[in-house]
């Protein structure tokens, strides 16, 4: 396992569920404290036996109640709450169908295009913390009287 300060200082010491700062100097025992967790979606490189060091699972800092809340179950990235968005997409099997497979992936809805721009700025930067070596952009296409927001790989 990397130490803990690796991993802080790669991950930016924001947590990678909830993408809240992280503090460096809080009890590893508090909920609010840094822990590193095992992305759930390199299941995949378990089941092959994979190890950390080997291009195996990617360990991410996230708060430790953040990662106790989780548990072993899939862990659930929010949409921002000050998004306009209609119908969106879970993230990380979104981000996980772009790593595996590239392409274009439909995220959600929006009623403006300002809304549309706004939630597709913060996917971006979402999904490079969430996936650092995978490059996206957003593309935002009109049609219906909405606009339609989508990542592509």
């Amino acid at each position: 396992m990397a130490r803990l300060s690796e991993v802080g200082e790669r991950d930016g010491w924001r947590c990678w569920i909830c993408d809240e700062p992280v503090d460096p100097d809080q009890s590893v025992n508090d909920d609010r404290g840094p822990s590193v967790d095992e992305r759930m979606s390199d299941k995949r490189a378990k089941a092959k036996g994979k190890k950390k060091g080997d291009g195996g699972l990617t360990e991410r800092l996230a708060h430790r109640g953040c990662n106790t809340g989780k548990g072993k179950v899939e862990a659930v990235i929010p949409w921002a709450d000050h998004l306009f968005v209609v119908d969106p997409s879970p993230i990380i099997p979104s981000v996980d169908r772009l790593v595996k497979k590239g392409g274009r992936e439909v995220m959600a809805r929006c009623p403006t295009q300002a809304d549309a721009q706004q939630a597709a700025d913060w996917l971006v930067d979402r999904v490079s913390r969430l996936e650092p070596g995978l490059g996206v952009t957003a593309d935002i296409d009109a049609g219906g009287g909405q606009f339609l927001v989508s990542l592509r790989a």
